[in-house]
């Protein structure tokens, strides 16, 4: 039986509302700088809801691609397409290498912000037209690619907050199988009407800040962004010379199928998704340094994770936290650009802080507050939890020669 060959991470890129690529993420990572703010580029009449928006317009996305205006462009093209552009200039792809390379993209909203300018105009556009255009989540990846050249395959992932990490998880599986050297996958996500009317009438949006795992948390705020990862084979990146970025040692998926929103008061999916990964790993709960939660900062989650983290590691919790008090809940794209954080935390051996968490929560988990732990950080854990139950989670492992 052929050995199953470890994979890296040797591209990684990033673009959210803490910052455009992996150095102003870093930089607002280490400070504590939330990009949570009152809404600028979303038409909402909802501005009494704090979110995580990317803070450039449509124009300043297209004028940094250097491309030429297209009606047709989502945002979540132009977001994918900063993410994308990064990735593959840190793992030194060029075109030509793209015509063996599957990518995987991730999205739920897909072309919403599109087909909503067109709704609202309705007397000045043909609707089916437009729908068919610019709407569909399969023609997002389409566009988010088509500028770097032709990959050997598309797909689309679309399991809500779960998606880019699912995205992940299929393009190891790829590698596993032998179907490719290299994979690039991860995911995009621009804010909607949609988006932010239906969570609102689900209740679970804050009016302030978000405050992952703290007692007095009150909902989530919605973020956008994009984030892709370029996973290798350990031979191939040899082989090319690319230096890899950490490994992606484990991961794990499970669906508790409790509720269409709701996450189960014991964490039955969450549970099962940690040990998956860990056990793919080869690895013990003890050898975990630092958890990148879900932590929506919404009651049920908060409150669900905690029990199921403490299901897996006892009373041994390692150090962590939430990054959506600093981005807001990217939604589909969430698992991508989590990992990138994650990536970071293991090149420069600091912990990111669960900003605005003040009173712990009744039998919950303790956050850290503090960016720079006392010991190596050289396991992360990072959690994805989607509606209806599809938990996923990835470990990523310091990559030493």
């Amino acid at each position: 039986m052929k050995e199953i060959e470890p994979i890296v991470i040797t591209g990684s890129g990033v673009v959210s509302a803490i910052g455009l690529g992996k150095a102003e993420t870093l930089k607002s990572l280490l400070e504590g700088k939330t990009g949570i703010g009152e809404m600028k580029y979303l038409s909402s009449s909802h501005h009494e809801l704090p979110v995580g928006e990317v803070p450039y317009s449509n124009a300043t996305l297209i004028e940094m691609l250097g491309i030429s205006y297209d009606a047709q462009l989502t945002r979540t093209a132009l977001l994918g397409r900063l993410a994308l552009k990064e990735a593959l200039e840190e793992a030194n792809l060029k075109t030509d290498d793209l015509r063996k390379i599957p990518f995987i993209s991730a999205t739920t909203v897909g072309g919403m912000d599109r087909r909503e300018l067109n709704y609202l105009n309705e007397s000045s556009c043909n609707l089916e037209e437009a729908k068919i255009a610019t709407h569909n989540c399969g023609d997002c990846t389409k566009m988010i690619s088509e500028q770097f050249g032709d990959f050997a395959s598309l797909s689309t992932l679309s399991t809500a907050c779960s998606s880019a990490t699912n995205a992940i998880i299929t393009g190891a599986n790829m590698l596993k199988c032998g179907m490719a050297d290299i994979v690039v996958a991860g995911g995009s996500e621009c804010l909607s009407l949609f988006h932010l009317n239906g969570f609102n009438a689900l209740m679970i949006l804050d009016h302030d800040q978000c405050k992952p795992f703290d007692k007095e948390r009150n909902g989530l705020n919605l973020g956008e962004g994009a984030a892709y990862l370029v996973l290798e084979s350990l031979s191939s990146a040899i082989r090319r010379k690319s230096k890899p970025l950490c490994y992606l040692s484990g991961y794990g998926n499970a669906c508790d199928a409790f509720h269409q929103t709701a996450s189960s008061p014991e964490g039955d999916g969450a549970f099962l998704a940690m040990q998956e990964a860990l056990q793919s790993a080869g690895l013990n709960p003890s050898d975990i340094n630092y958890i990148n939660a879900h932590g929506t900062a919404t009651v049920n989650n908060d409150q669900s994770e905690s029990q199921a983290i403490k299901r897996v590691f006892g009373e041994n919790i390692p150090l962590l936290s939430s990054t959506k008090s600093f981005t807001g809940h990217t939604t589909s794209a969430s698992g991508s650009i989590e990992a990138v954080f994650c990536i970071l935390s293991l090149i420069h051996q600091f912990v990111p802080s669960n900003i605005n968490w003040r009173t712990p929560m009744e039998d919950g988990v303790i956050p850290v507050m503090d960016t720079h732990p006392s010991i190596e950080i050289r396991n992360i854990l990072s959690n994805a939890f989607g509606f209806g139950g599809n938990d996923s989670s990835l470990i990523l492992t310091k990559y030493e020669n």
